[in-house]
């Protein structure tokens, strides 16, 4: 039984708008192939797999039969988390601790090219006797909740537009990114309104791509070529109803990352904390996140954005591979990209990207409306 666990292999596809010669099974293996290599291990040597998969959004029944094959888990212990991506990264977690496995793999995909209308998918997930008939729409929900955030912080809608520059610049360096580019805060807020005072470049546009993670004992990690330390995981799920919840504050994100600092002994995150990966679905996540994870204080993080303390040479960096409003939104396999793009970090592989000092990281996940499901995982060098 291992005290410690380390993330020992990372491996992915560059996330794109379109992916008409791969299939999802191709893309699964290529990053599998790519993670076991990095760790230096064969498949062979992996005891447990994990497949982040949810039928809802794949649109086939027992989605995670497709996986297996890609995996090298044929005839292997494999177990499926229909949650966020950091959720399976909890589990492998605990198949470690408590000495049932020394190696896991964690996988996650997304072909979003496929679905034709994902935000009607989303629809099914609300609450079919008092929500559903009333054809809430997935946007709509987030740009209530963007009007109560702003409104009890004093958070302006310029801040949140800067989040969108500051990310989407970041990604013109990131090789796997699909949308990088060079943005103005006016061009963001000249942006087609979608749902009030919801703009359409505030949404993180979809891509496809998969993503795998190795996890290991401290014995694994010893004899891993550049291991990263999980000093801290923590996840939770509050009310998915709309009757029953906060709209101004993520209280989710917030009870998560307690729970992650309390294990990596994190008692002063803004200081401590060198970088963040952090949710950033909808532009205003991002600040909403930060003060959760208290990276910033009550009204601070739009400040702090303002004034470019959370860009890549900033006193606090943000998502400084882009995020999700510059790499591509790809469902619950998103915060598994947040990770592997830490773990790059934490390593000094982040090339154009690279943050001086990145030797404690956050990573914070959301699982996207209608949920107030989110997780949180401290990395660190050592």
């Amino acid at each position: 039984m291992s005290d410690h666990v380390a993330i020992v292999g990372i491996g992915s596809t560059p996330l794109r708008t379109l992916s008409p010669d791969q299939s999802y099974r191709e893309m699964v293996f290529a990053a599998a192939a790519r993670a076991y290599a990095d760790a230096g291990v064969t498949h062979r040597d992996i005891d447990s797999f994990i497949s982040v998969a949810e039928d809802l959004h794949e649109g086939t029944s027992i989605t995670d039969e497709y996986t297996p094959d890609q995996l090298g888990a044929v005839l292997r212990p494999v177990q499926t988390v229909a949650g966020d991506g950091l959720q399976g990264v909890a589990t492998a977690f605990m198949l470690i601790r408590s000495g049932i496995a020394d190696l896991v793999a964690v996988e996650a995909h997304c072909k979003s090219s496929n679905i034709l209308r994902h935000e009607a998918v989303l629809e099914m997930a609300f609450d079919p006797l008092y929500e559903r008939p009333l054809q809430v729409y997935p946007h709509y929900v987030a740009g209530l909740e963007m009007r109560r955030f702003l409104h009890e912080t004093g958070t302006t809608e310029e801040a949140v537009a800067q989040v969108v520059v500051k990310n989407r610049r970041n990604a013109l360096g990131n090789q796997a990114a699909a949308f990088g580019a060079m943005l103005a805060a006016d061009d963001v807020l000249a942006s087609d309104p979608l749902c009030e005072p919801l703009r359409a470049l505030e949404i993180s546009a979809y891509a496809d791509g998969a993503v795998v993670l190795v996890l290991g004992s401290a014995e694994a990690a010893r004899r891993a070529p550049r291991p990263v330390w999980l000093r801290g995981v923590g996840w939770i799920s509050g009310s998915p109803w709309l009757g029953t919840r906060p709209w101004g504050a993520a209280s989710y994100a917030a009870a998560a990352a307690e729970k992650a600092y309390a294990m990596a002994g994190v008692t002063d995150p803004a200081n401590e904390i060198r970088f963040a990966e952090i949710d950033d679905t909808y532009a205003y996540k991002e600040l909403q996140h930060m003060e959760a994870a208290r990276l910033a204080p009550r009204g601070g993080a739009g400040r702090m954005t303002l004034a470019g303390e959370t860009g890549r040479g900033g006193a606090l960096p943000v998502n400084p591979s882009g995020g999700s409003l510059g790499m591509g939104y790809c469902f619950d396999a998103t915060a598994l990209y947040r990770t592997a793009e830490a773990v790059r970090q934490i390593r000094g592989e982040a090339g154009r990207q690279q943050v001086r000092g990145a030797t404690l990281g956050l990573v914070l996940s959301w699982r996207g409306v209608p949920t107030q499901t989110g997780g949180a995982l401290v990395l660190a060098a050592a």
